[in-house]
C-alpha cells in the first residue's frame, strides 16, 4: 500500500509539474543569445598600469561603468558578465554598428577634477533642469581646442515633443548618431551639437534621493579640467577621528600633489577675496567637481579659514560631509571605489569581437531547432523498436522530460545559444540512456524466470546504481566545461548540466512509478511485449583472449594519428590563432580574384578568400579571412563590399579575436580537460577501487588522441567548440566504462573460484547490448545534428561522433583488458587461475555451473588451452553459461536471483551435455517448466557429480603420462 501511494504521488507530482511547464512555456518569453537573434559581442581584458595591479574589485566596477553606458545606448537585455579573473564579456542584442558600440562601452572611465565656480557656464552653482535646457545651453559656446579637453564635439538628437526626449547620443558623427535607430530616422526630431570645449555632466545627487526616481539635473561646464585621476593613488574610505564620521582619504603623485595645491589654493584664496561681509563664511566657500564618466560624483569645498593656503597634499587629502545620515557610508565606500578606479584606472582592451546578423542568427536557430526535433524522433523510434511497450513508456517520459527542461530554461531563465541548443539535444541522448540501462537489467531478469513485477523491482534496484555513477561524470564534465570555459560555450555546459538532472528525475522516478503501477497489466504479462523474447542474441566471444588484436589495432589507429599530428598539426580557429573572420551574403557572384581586388585597397589583398556554401544566405557567400583588423576597418571592408558587389540584409558577421583571447582559449582548453580527466579518476577510484581508475586514464587517454588525430586527418577546424566537445567525450567514454566496471564489481562476489578474465568476458557479454544500446541512442541525435544544424553545429557534432565510437570501443577492447592484466597479477587471482590449470588443464574464457561442483570451468570454443604460465592458446569449445552452483542451486546467466522475487513458475533444473572437445559431460542451467522439481533429481545429481569426477581424473592422468 505505501509503494503504490508513492507511485501515485509520484505520477501526480509529474502531471502537476507539466501542466505548470506548459503554463511557463506559454506565458514566458525564450532569451536567445546574440549568435540566434543577431547583435555585438566584445570581449574586453584588464591590463595593468605601472600603479596597480588588476583586481576583481576594479573589474567590477568596469562592469558597473559598462551597464550604465549600454543602458545609455538604449540596448534591451544586455549581457556583461565576467570571464575568469581580468576579462570582460559584453553582449549587445540587435546592435548593428560594431564600432559605436566599442566606442560607447569600452573606453575606459576616467576621473577629472574641474574648479567648479571658475568653470560653470553663467556662473551659477545652481544645476539646470532638463538635459535638453543643458545641452542647448552647452550649444551656444564658441569651439575651444586645447590639451585639456576631455572630449570633442558631441551630437545629442533629440525628439521635438514637449518632453524632448533623448533620442541618441552623445556621438561624435551624424553617421553614429543615426546608425542605431530601429526602423530609420523619426519624423520629428532635433540635433544639437555641443562644441569641443564645453561639457555637460549630470549633477550630483541629493542625499537619501530616491533611487527609484529619475533624476534630471545638469551642469553645463568648460571642459578645462585641473587633474585627472591618473593623478591619485590609494583612495580609501575611513572615518574622521573627531567625528568618527566617514570620510574618503586619498593620495597624489607629484604631478597631481602639485596640481592639487595649485587648485585648492586659488580655490581658498577666491572664496575669501568673495566673502560677503555679515554672511557667514561657509557661503563664500569654493568647491572643486569630482567627475566619473560624465557625471558629478561630490563637489567638496575648501575652508580657507582652516587652509588659507590650499591643501599641499604631501600628506594627502581627505573628501569629508555628504556621508551622513542614513546610507552615507555606503555613499564614502563607493566614492572611494570610485577614485580608486579613476585614480588608477585599468586598461580595457578589446581582444575580441563578434557581430552576427540577425538573419544568420535565425538561420542557426531555424537549423538547431530542426536538428533537435530529428534527433528526438529517431530516439523515440529507436526506443520503440527496441523496448516496444517499455519503449512507449520510455518515449512518454522523454516528451516529460522535455517539457519541464524547455520551462526551465524560460523560467530560471537560461541565455539559448547555439552551443546550448547542442546540449539540450545531447540531452535527449543522456535521458534516453537511463532508461536502457534499467530496462536492459528488467529483460534480464525476465529471461531469468521472474515475474514482470519482480523483474521491474530487481531492474530499477539493480540499475540505480549504474545510472548514477554514469551520470554523475556526466555531470562533472559540464560543471569543469562551464567553470573554465569561454562564454559561448557555458550554454552548452550548463544546458547539458541541468539537462542530465532533469534526465534523472524522468527517466528513473516517473517510468518506475508509470511500470510499478502497471505491474499486475495484462500488457506487462508478455515478456515479448517488454522486448525479452526468447529469441535474443548472446555474445560468446572471448574478449579478453583476443585483446592483444585490439591493442594493434589502437597502436596502428594512434600510430596513424601521430604522423598527421607531426606532420600536418591542427587546423586551429581563429579562436584559438587569433585574427578577423568576415562572412558577406553578396547580390551577385563573384570570383576569389575580383573580390580580392575589391578589398586591395583597404589592404586586404593578401587575405585568405573563399567561397563558402550555405544554402540559406544564397549562392554567392565569400568569407575573409586575415590577421586581426579594427572595428573601423571591418566596417570599410564591409563598405568596399557592399559598393562592389552588394550585400543582402542582414547578409554580413564578423568575428575579431585578438592573441590575447586566443591565449586564453588555449589555457582554459587545457586546463579543463586535465581538471575534467583527474576528477573523473578520482570519481572512479573512490566509486569503484583505485586500481579501476588507471584503465580508465587510458582509456580517456585513448579517446582523446584518436580524435586529435582524426581532426588532423580530416583537416576540420579546431574552435572552441571542438573543446567542449572533446569534454563531453570523456563524460560519453566513461558512461559505457561505468556500465562494465559495475557489472565486474557486481559478478566478483558471485563467482568466487572463476579468473578475473572470466568474470571480465562474463560482464562484457552481460552488457555489451547495453553498452552499444546507449552509444547508438547518444549518435541519433548527433546523427541529426550533422546533418541538419549549421557549420558550427557541423564541426560540433563531427568531433562528438568520432569520439563517441572511440570511447565505446576503448571501453570494451581497451580499458576492460587494462584493467584484467593488471588485476591478475594479485595473489588472488594468481592463485585462481593456477587452480584451473590444474583442475582443467587451461584457463577457459567463460565460467560454467557444473555437476562438479562450484566453478568448475568449462572449456570454450573461442577460450584458451592454457600452459604452465598460464598463457592462452585459442579453440576450445564454448559453454553457454557461467555462475557457480551453489547447495545444488545453479546460477542463472551470471546473476545471482533473489529468492523472494523468483515466481515458482519455473524452476531450475541441470541436464548434461557432452563436451566435444573433452568428452566431459557438463552441466547447463535450464528451465523446467512445470515449476516443480521432479522425482528423484536429487539423487540422479550426485550420480552424474561422482561420474565427471571419475572423468576428470581420467582425463588429469591421461595428459600427464
Amino acid at each position: 500500500m505505501t509503494s503504490r501511494r508513492r507511485n501515485l504521488f509520484v505520477i501526480l507530482l509529474v502531471l502537476g509539474l507539466v501542466a505548470a511547464s506548459l503554463v511557463v512555456i506559454a506565458t514566458k518569453q525564450t532569451r536567445l543569445g546574440l549568435d540566434l537573434k543577431g547583435g555585438v559581442e566584445l570581449v574586453y581584458q584588464g591590463q595593468p598600469t605601472p600603479q596597480t595591479k588588476v583586481t576583481p574589485q576594479a573589474i567590477d566596477r568596469s562592469i558597473d561603468i559598462m551597464r550604465d553606458r549600454v543602458d545609455a545606448l538604449g540596448v534591451s537585455e544586455p549581457e556583461i558578465q565576467r570571464l575568469g579573473n581580468d576579462q570582460v564579456s559584453v553582449g549587445l542584442p540587435d546592435v548593428k554598428n560594431a564600432q559605436r558600440a566599442i566606442d560607447q562601452v569600452g573606453t575606459t572611465a576616467q576621473l577629472y577634477f574641474y574648479d567648479f565656480e571658475q568653470n560653470v557656464i553663467g556662473n551659477s552653482r545652481r544645476p539646470i533642469a532638463g538635459q535638453y535646457e543643458a545641452v542647448k545651453r552647452a550649444s551656444q559656446q564658441k569651439r575651444v581646442v586645447d590639451g585639456n579637453n576631455t572630449t570633442g564635439d558631441q551630437l545629442y538628437l533629440f525628439s521635438r515633443s514637449a518632453t524632448h526626449k533623448l533620442l541618441a547620443g552623445p556621438d561624435t558623427s551624424r553617421r553614429d548618431l543615426l546608425s542605431e535607430l530601429n526602423g530609420g530616422v523619426p519624423r520629428g526630431f532635433e540635433i544639437v551639437r555641443v562644441p569641443a570645449g564645453t561639457v555637460v555632466l549630470l549633477a550630483e545627487k541629493p542625499d537619501n534621493y530616491p533611487s527609484n526616481k529619475p533624476f534630471d539635473q545638469w551642469y553645463v561646464l568648460h571642459d578645462n579640467p585641473e587633474l585627472n585621476g591618473k593623478e591619485l593613488k590609494d583612495p580609501k574610505q575611513e572615518f574622521d577621528p573627531t567625528t568618527n564620521e566617514p570620510i574618503v582619504t586619498f593620495k597624489f603623485t607629484d604631478k597631481g600633489r602639485k596640481a592639487f595645491h595649485d587648485v585648492t589654493r586659488r580655490l581658498a584664496q577666491r572664496g575669501q577675496t568673495n566673502q560677503i561681509p555679515g554672511q557667514p563664511a561657509e557661503s563664500s566657500f569654493q568647491t572643486f567637481a569630482v567627475v566619473l564618466d560624465r557625471e558629478v560624483v561630490t563637489r567638496p569645498f575648501i575652508n580657507f579659514n582652516e587652509n588659507p593656503d590650499g591643501i599641499d597634499g604631501r600628506t594627502g587629502a581627505q573628501i569629508s560631509g555628504g556621508f551622513t545620515g542614513s546610507g552615507g557610508l555606503q555613499r564614502a565606500q563607493d566614492l572611494a571605489e570610485f577614485l580608486k578606479i579613476g585614480a588608477l584606472p585599468i586598461e580595457l582592451k578589446l581582444i575580441s569581437q563578434t557581430q552576427v546578423s540577425a538573419s544568420l542568427g535565425k538561420q542557426a536557430l531555424h537549423q538547431g531547432l530542426i536538428a533537435g526535433i530529428v534527433g528526438f524522433a529517431l530516439v523515440i523510434l529507436f526506443l520503440l523498436m527496441l523496448y516496444r511497450l517499455l519503449g512507449v513508456i520510455a518515449a512518454l517520459a522523454l516528451v516529460t522530460y522535455g517539457v519541464m527542461f524547455f520551462a526551465l530554461i524560460k523560467l530560471i531563465p537560461i541565455t539559448v545559444t547555439l552551443p546550448g541548443i547542442a546540449g539540450l539535444i545531447l540531452t535527449i541522448g543522456v535521458a534516453a540512456d537511463s532508461n536502457i540501462v534499467i530496462f536492459e537489467r528488467i529483460k534480464e531478469e525476465l529471461r531469468a524466470g521472474r515475474s514482470a513485477t519482480a523483474a521491474i523491482a530487481v531492474g530499477y534496484k539493480r540499475g540505480i546504481a549504474t545510472i548514477i555513477d554514469a551520470n554523475v561524470v556526466t555531470l562533472i564534465t559540464a560543471f569543469i566545461l562551464f567553470i573554465l570555459a569561454t562564454s559561448g560555450v557555458k550554454g552548452f555546459a550548463f544546458t547539458l548540466g541541468i539537462g542530465t538532472i532533469v534526465s534523472l528525475f524522468t527517466a528513473v522516478m516517473f517510468t518506475q512509478a508509470v511500470l510499478a503501477t502497471m505491474g499486475r497489466s495484462k500488457l506487462l504479462r508478455s515478456p515479448a511485449m517488454l522486448g525479452a523474447g526468447k529469441r535474443h542474441f548472446e555474445w560468446n566471444f572471448d574478449f579478453i583472449g583476443r585483446s592483444k588484436l585490439f591493442f594493434a589495432m589502437s597502436g596502428m589507429i594512434l600510430l596513424i594519428g601521430a604522423v598527421s599530428l607531426s606532420t600536418k598539426g591542427f587546423n586551429f580557429g581563429i579562436d584559438f590563432e587569433s585574427g578577423t573572420r568576415v562572412t558577406a551574403a553578396l547580390d551577385r557572384s563573384a570570383t576569389v580574384e575580383e573580390v580580392r581586388d575589391a578589398l586591395s585597397p583597404v589592404g586586404l589583398g593578401d587575405a585568405k578568400i573563399q567561397n563558402v556554401k550555405d544554402p540559406d544566405l544564397g549562392d554567392h557567400v565569400v568569407q575573409v579571412s586575415t590577421s586581426q583588423l579594427g572595428p573601423g576597418e571591418v566596417a570599410r571592408a564591409q563598405n568596399r563590399l557592399d559598393d562592389t558587389f552588394g550585400i543582402k540584409a542582414d547578409g554580413f558577421s564578423s568575428t575579431s579575436v585578438g592573441p590575447t583571447f586566443g591565449e586564453t582559449v588555449a589555457r582554459s582548453a587545457i586546463y579543463a580537460i586535465l581538471f575534467s580527466i583527474i576528477t573523473i579518476m578520482a570519481y572512479v577510484a573512490l566509486r569503484f577501487e583505485p586500481k579501476f581508475a588507471v584503465p580508465v586514464f587510458i582509456a580517456l587517454l585513448h579517446d582523446l588522441l584518436i580524435t586529435a588525430g582524426v581532426y588532423s586527418l580530416t583537416d576540420r577546424e579546431v574552435t572552441t567548440s571542438t573543446v567542449a566537445a572533446l569534454l563531453t567525450i570523456l563524460g560519453f567514454s566513461l558512461y559505457d566504462t561505468v556500465i562494465v566496471f559495475d557489472r565486474i564489481r557486481e559478478n566478483a562476489p558471485r563467482m568466487p573460484r572463476a579468473a578475473f578474465s572470466q568474470i571480465v568476458n562474463r560482464s562484457m557479454s552481460d552488457v555489451l547490448t547495453r553498452s552499444l544500446a546507449t552509444s547508438l541512442c547518444e549518435v541519433l541525435p548527433i546523427m541529426a545534428l550533422l546533418l541538419f544544424g549549421g557549420e558550427t553545429l557541423k564541426d560540433f557534432a563531427f568531433a562528438l561522433l568520432v569520439g563517441i565510437a572511440s570511447g565505446t570501443y576503448s571501453s570494451i577492447f581497451i580499458a576492460s583488458p587494462v584493467l584484467t592484466y593488471w588485476k591478475e597479477r594479485e595473489p588472488v587471482y594468481v592463485q585462481r587461475r593456477r587452480r584451473l590449470v590444474e583442475t582443467l588443464g587451461l584457463v577457459p574464457a567463460y565460467s560454467v555451473a557444473t555437476a562438479g561442483g562450484p566453478d568448475v570451468s568449462e572449456t570454450s570454443a573461442v577460450g584458451s588451452r592454457s600452459g604452465s604460465d598460464g598463457g592462452q592458446a585459442p579453440e576450445q569449445a564454448e559453454p553457454t553459461t557461467n555462475g557457480a552452483e551453489q547447495d545444488g542451486a545453479p546460477e542463472l546467466d551470471g546473476d545471482q536471483v533473489d529468492s523472494d522475487a523468483i515466481e515458482p513458475a519455473a524452476t531450475a533444473t541441470v541436464e548434461p551435455a557432452a563436451d566435444s572437445a573433452t568428452g566431459v559431460e557438463e552441466s547447463q542451467p535450464q528451465l523446467v517448466p512445470d515449476g516443480r522439481q521432479k522425482d528423484g533429481q536429487a539423487a540422479q545429481r550426485r550420480a552424474e557429480r561422482k561420474k565427471q569426477r571419475a572423468q576428470q581424473r581420467r582425463r588429469k592422468h591421461g595428459r600427464r603420462r
